[in-house]
């Protein structure tokens, strides 16, 4: 038997009187999702438990089968260890985001969030960016390390959580007065404000600026975190398996769970990533003789952030024709498989963030094809079969065994 899972983050949304009043998934055209909801098991999962908030973190874990009660220690440190960082216990990681604050302002605390990713900003000016603030500001307990696009990481020997650190996408266009690190002695502040004088005038952000780009000039920290201790995915399910993924969080938490990772060229996280790439990966991963394969779509959720209301339906059209139509077609020469798709949490278009509402999902056994409740793959459909999972961790017990 070989497994997929299939999930396209932040896919889950309201409806929207821009489309007819559909939801992005109602409204896109998923004739192969469809397909697998017609003769699958459909229903709704709630990855995000009561208290924790609605971050990827969180969710996919819950999804790959660890409980975020027992194993959620903050987003970072999974970056981290996908980046290859050492962590000792006694580290806390934190996410290092490039960011383009307004510049009108005199004092930082005034500045309004204009761009959590500072257009997309390239790895290879992004790295420069990142060197300069560690050249200025490391010392013996904080170092930067440089990751992908506007995602970076800061490592802080011996020190603390409960940072009171927000998440960068989710006060876009707000001034960032009442968001910033709450942490005691203004240490992780005082490095936010002093990255902004050392960005600003970066030759890297006066070519950008050349050339009609935001600049990233400021870095903003949050998801802090120790690292997780995840009983290995092998002894849990007795199956090997790998992570596809272009967002390192997912690549961290493969890793930590003893899974491989494949990075696939030109995969981005956002609309314009390799999508059939990512499919031929999973296949090749399957007939090289793994078990399971856990692929993720980052598109949906980025479109949900920047309210893209257009590209959040293609990016699933995308998934459903370059990813789930080429991957059921690899899968036929195995025969016995089973096939799990679902977002991790909602990225309501309208509220631009993530929430905590349970999401749908369809799990198919090709060898125990049933007359499925519903008639396509959407959040209303789903809720209409009164299949429910309370505890998203769960799920993949289901998915693996057969039995929930």
């Amino acid at each position: 038997m070989k497994y997929v899972v299939v999930l396209g983050d932040g896919m889950a949304d309201y409806p929207m009187k821009e489309l007819d009043n559909k939801t992005p998934l109602q409204y896109a055209k998923k004739p192969n999702i469809d397909m697998l909801a017609k003769k699958g098991t459909v229903g709704l999962v709630k990855t995000i438990p009561e208290g924790i908030p609605p971050g990827s973190d969180a969710a996919n874990l819950s999804v790959m089968g660890y409980n975020p009660r027992v194993y959620y220690t903050g987003r970072s440190p999974l970056e981290a260890v996908s980046m290859g960082i050492s962590l000792l216990p006694t580290d806390v990681a934190l996410r290092c985001n490039l960011v383009y604050l307004s510049e009108d302002e005199s004092n930082y605390a005034d500045r309004t969030m204009i761009d959590y990713s500072s257009d997309e900003i390239s790895t290879e000016e992004a790295r420069v960016l990142i060197e300069a603030v560690n050249a200025a500001l490391k010392n013996q307990n904080i170092n930067f390390y440089p990751g992908i696009s506007y995602r970076h990481c800061l490592v802080w020997s011996n020190g603390k959580t409960g940072l009171g650190c927000t998440p960068p996408h989710d006060i876009l266009e707000r001034k960032v007065t009442d968001y910033l690190p709450k942490e005691e002695s203004g240490m992780l502040l005082d490095l936010m404000i002093k990255s902004y004088d050392i960005l600003k005038d970066h030759p890297v952000n006066r070519s950008r600026r050349d050339r009609g780009l935001r600049p990233a000039n400021s870095i903003w920290l949050w998801g802090e975190g120790r690292k997780p201790a995840l009983a290995s995915f092998s002894e849990k399910y007795g199956k090997t398996g790998t992570m596809i993924s272009a967002v390192d969080l997912l690549k961290g938490i493969g890793l930590c769970a003893g899974l491989e990772s494949v990075d696939v060229e030109g995969a981005t996280g956002n609309i314009h990533t390799n999508f059939i790439g990512k499919a031929n990966a999973a296949i090749a991963e399957l007939d090289s003789g793994k078990d399971f394969v856990y692929v993720h779509v980052e598109a949906p959720d980025e479109c949900g952030h920047r309210y893209e209301i257009e590209n959040k339906v293609k990016s699933i059209e995308y998934l459903d024709q370059k990813i789930v139509a080429p991957i059921l077609e690899g899968l036929k020469k195995h025969r016995d498989y089973r096939v799990l798709v679902l977002p991790d949490h909602p990225t309501p278009l309208s509220l631009r963030t993530h929430t905590s509402e349970p999401v749908p999902f369809i799990i198919y056994d090709s060898t125990r094809e049933v007359v499925s409740e519903a008639q396509c793959y959407d959040e209303a459909e789903a809720g209409k079969t009164g299949i429910f999972v309370g505890e998203g961790y769960k799920l993949m017990d289901w998915f693996i065994t057969g039995k929930i």
